[in-house]
């Protein structure tokens, strides 16, 4: 039997040797349980890059979704998500944006940078097969499918904007710039768990211990010495500690517009955002009249899409979109 990697390796050539991992029970209202498949790809510049793989949970003809993750986290982020988009009849693909979970660091601080985070995302769908899909962009996830609408926008069907748009609140880039990247390691799980607790607290001020010990499971993996680390480059903060990430740019909306155009949109706003504040809510309102927007409540940067009104609302989206 090959190793892991190598069965990644033969992923597209050899279904034999895939590997399979499954998600424990959750409850949602529903009890359902999904198997994912481990995918591995290969950028354009020979990164191998990570995937999870939900099959849809009976045979369908509706569009894959793809689902792209915040800043600092991973794939984990939709474990929850995604089986609910599977059992809805959905192939689900979940990335592992370079440099974070289990895909390849970059070999230049200058590769984390939307325009190659989206090339990396024509690459994953060019080695699934895939040609068009719906994307669900949490954060910098919505950046990046901003990004392949200039890229590659015919591989967009519909798209689904979590909590960002072209125009983004300084003071909310400057809170994530105060912990991204700080290459925080942990002694035991009670410390991820406060650590997690003690900067998302202010976005998610109702959650519990359980919720918060949960996405530190999410966020932190056991390294070689035995401590807890965070699943990410710290350099991956670069651009927005020097201040390369502007709050807005003429391409930043440019590609919204490109975007919005002549496709379905969602735009889901934590009703507390600091990133995805009103005003910056409203100006793509303005820009896109026809654009499908659901507020979820008591809830910051930025919501789970697990919420009731955001499933509600993706469930009514995606029932537009074959």
């Amino acid at each position: 039997m090959p190793s892991s990697r190598a069965a990644g390796q033969l992923l597209f050539t050899d279904t034999k040797f895939k590997k399979f991992s499954k998600l424990n029970t959750f409850n949602l209202g529903l009890n359902i349980v999904s198997d994912y498949k481990d995918v591995y790809f290969t950028s354009k510049d020979g990164l191998r890059l990570y995937a999870r793989d939900y099959a849809a949970a009976q045979p369908s003809s509706k569009l894959p979704v793809i689902c792209i993750h915040g800043l600092t986290r991973n794939s984990a982020d939709f474990n929850e998500l995604a089986p609910l988009l599977a059992q809805q009849g959905r192939r689900v693909i979940a990335v592992d944006v370079r440099g974070r979970g289990r895909s390849q660091r970059a070999d230049k601080v200058a590769h984390y940078h939307p325009w190659v985070y989206a090339n990396d995302i024509v690459s994953l769908a060019e080695q699934l097969g895939i040609n068009r899909a719906v994307f669900i962009g949490t954060s910098m996830g919505g950046l990046i499918t901003m990004t392949l609408a200039l890229r590659k926008s015919k591989l967009i069907a519909a798209a689904v904007l979590n909590d960002v748009g072209p125009k983004l609140s300084q003071k909310g880039l400057d809170r994530i710039a105060g912990y991204a990247g700080d290459g925080m390691h942990c002694a035991n799980w009670e410390q991820a768990r406060n650590y997690i607790k003690y900067i998302n607290q202010s976005a998610f001020p109702h959650n519990t211990d359980e919720e918060w010990d949960k996405w530190a499971r999410r966020a932190f993996a056991e390294n070689a010495q035995g401590e807890l680390e965070l699943q990410y480059d710290p350099l991956i903060a670069t651009p927005l500690k020097t201040g390369k990430l502007k709050a807005t740019s003429w391409l930043a909306r440019w590609a919204f517009k490109r975007l919005s155009r002549n496709r379905p949109c969602l735009l889901v706003r934590g009703s507390i955002s600091d990133l995805l504040e009103d005003e910056q809510a409203n100006y793509m309102k303005q820009v896109c009249p026809q654009l499908q927007y659901v507020e979820v409540p008591q809830i910051g940067h930025a919501p789970m899409l697990t919420e009731p009104e955001a499933q509600q609302a993706l469930q009514n989206f995606l029932q537009q979109v074959e």
